[in-house]
Formats: structure tokens, C-alpha cells, sequence
């Protein structure tokens, strides 16, 4: 009797938790296929126009204030930094109290890898050498660089070839990736990039597939810059993942229901998903109507609803 009492009252502590579990599984982040980052670019008027953070700041920010353990450095945001130790120690530290993992560095400052002249681009190559040090120092695995040029589309494609095969040697050493993003110019075209990473044909050589960056040519007015020639961002985006170590979650306004307006990321993510791309997605937002804290914060909601869709 009391078996059957106790098997009664365990009945309905069973119910009554199965009455509660939607409440609580509903509390629980699901767990998606990919990792979020946070690109540093995505604060750069914080740090650039308001000098509200600077660089040493971005760890604990990314931790804090929004909950991710994974960011993306800017160049530009420590440019004479590079080989200073002690400031590079400082930057560790300040992940390592708030339990940061450093994933890459964008170079803007040290110049374009599809230089026309032999010499310039070499020099170019050399400029870079001090970001993969400065990467390795720092634990990333990666550098994603420019491959912009001069001349024919079939001569810039031969010269980023050789720029980042000659600077992708040199990484390789330290075991880092050199990848390219769609830029702007011919690396916003992506069959023109994907034909480049076929040429250099180094496993340590890749892309960076951003969302929002396939504007080949741009026209200027009124202090405003219009598209005259943009690719197809699906198209692109699917051409790029085969060499893809990371991807650009470009995020610029979002309607009332938290997408983003121009840009369908349940198409997106889902050709990422397809290309059996599990590695780290970066939040870049860049738009001019929310703030940047608010616009890491939908980008980071938009990712994590989505990525849990596809």
C-alpha cells in the first residue's frame, strides 16, 4: 500500500514538472553548430570618435556587456602596438580574467597584397609579417588581410595570388591563416576571389565571407556613397565557404521583428550550415540608426535565433 501510495505521489511530481519543463527549457540557450565573435570594428566610433574604450578594453567589454568569449582585434586600434610586448602581455591579461579566447586580427594598415609593382606588393607582404608575429604572440589563429591591386581583373587575380602565397609561407611557420575578405574592388566578386584561393592553393590560405560587403563599385554624392555594382551576397557567399575559416555576420538595421532589413540570414546561415562550415561567426555591426551596444546586441539575438532555425 504504501508502494502504491509513493509510485502515486512520484505520478504526480512527474506532472508537475512535465506542466513546468516548456518554462524551464525555454530558459536554456540552445547550442548552436557555430561559435559567435565579436569584431572589434563593430565599436569603432565608441573607441575612434567618442574615446569611450580603447583596445585594452575590448576583453572585458566583449564578456560583460554582451556575453560573448571571442573577439576580433582591428589593427588600426593598436597600429604601434604590434611588436610591444608588454603591451601585448597587459592585452592577455585582461583576457584571461575575463575568460577571452583572441581569434584574429583585420589588417588595414599594412598595405595591399595585389600591388602591381613586383616590389611594392613584396613590401607589402614584409609590412604583414609583424601582424602574424603579433598573432601568434597573442594566440589567435588567424590575420585577414586586403588583396586589392592595379590593373586587369586578370592581373590583380595574379598578383594577390602571389602576395598572399609569399606572405602565407611566412605564416605557415608560425602555424596562422592569412584570409581574405570580401572587401570592396574585385574581392567583393566571388568568383574572382574564390578563382585567387584555387591559384595560392595553401591550406593555410583563405576567405572571410562578410554579408554585407559585396559592393564591387561604389559612386559618391552629396557626402553620401551609393552601390553602382553590387554581386549577389548569396551567390558569393556560397562561392567563398569552400575556403572559408571564418565568416562576417554584417549587420547595418533591423525591423520590428529583430531581422535584419536588407540582408536574409535564414538564406545565409543556411548555405554557411550547407558548406559544413562549423567554426566562428563574427558580429560587425555598422549601422547608423541604433547604438553599437545595441546593435552588437540584436546582431548577437539575430545569429543565435536564426542559427537555431537553420
Amino acid at each position: 500500500m504504501n508502494n502504491r501510495r509513493d509510485f502515486i505521489k512520484q505520478l504526480g511530481a512527474a506532472a508537475g514538472m512535465a506542466a513546468l519543463a516548456p518554462e524551464v527549457f525555454a530558459a536554456e540557450p540552445q547550442k548552436l553548430w557555430f561559435q559567435i565573435s565579436l569584431a572589434e570594428w563593430s565599436l569603432h566610433k565608441t573607441i575612434f570618435n567618442e574615446k569611450k574604450l580603447t583596445n585594452l578594453d575590448f576583453p572585458a567589454v566583449a564578456r560583460k556587456e554582451f556575453g560573448v568569449g571571442i573577439v576580433e582585434y582591428v589593427d588600426q586600434m593598436f597600429k604601434d602596438k604590434a611588436k610591444d610586448t608588454a603591451y601585448l602581455n597587459d592585452l592577455l591579461q585582461r583576457c584571461k580574467d575575463n575568460d577571452i579566447k583572441n581569434h584574429l586580427i583585420m589588417v588595414d594598415t599594412a598595405g595591399n597584397l595585389g600591388e602591381a609593382d613586383a616590389k611594392k606588393r613584396m613590401e607589402a607582404v614584409e609590412k604583414h609579417y609583424q601582424w602574424v608575429d603579433c598573432a601568434k604572440y597573442l594566440g589567435c589563429a588567424t590575420i585577414r588581410v586586403n588583396a586589392r591591386g592595379q590593373g586587369t581583373k586578370e592581373e590583380q587575380a595574379k598578383q594577390a595570388a602571389d602576395g598572399l602565397a609569399k606572405l602565407s609561407e611566412y605564416a605557415a611557420k608560425q602555424k596562422i591563416n592569412v584570409i581574405v575578405e570580401n572587401h570592396g574592388g574585385n574581392s567583393s566578386d566571388g568568383k574572382w576571389l574564390a578563382g585567387v584561393m584555387k591559384e595560392v592553393g595553401m591550406k593555410n590560405c583563405g576567405t572571410l565571407p562578410d554579408f554585407g560587403n559585396f559592393c564591387i563599385e561604389s559612386s559618391y554624392g552629396a557626402g553620401e556613397r551609393t552601390c553602382k555594382n553590387e554581386y549577389d551576397r548569396y551567390v558569393g557567399t556560397k562561392e567563398l565557404m569552400p575556403y572559408a575559416k571564418g565568416v562576417s555576420a554584417k549587420t547595418n538595421d533591423f525591423d520590428d521583428k529583430g531581422n535584419e532589413v536588407k540582408i536574409d540570414y535564414v538564406k545565409l546561415l543556411k548555405i554557411v550550415k550547407d558548406s559544413g562550415f562549423k567554426g566562428i561567426i563574427g558580429i560587425e555591426y555598422e549601422g547608423p540608426t541604433m547604438s553599437e551596444y545595441d546593435g552588437i546586441k540584436a546582431t548577437k539575438k539575430l545569429l543565435e535565433r536564426v542559427g537555431a532555425m537553420v
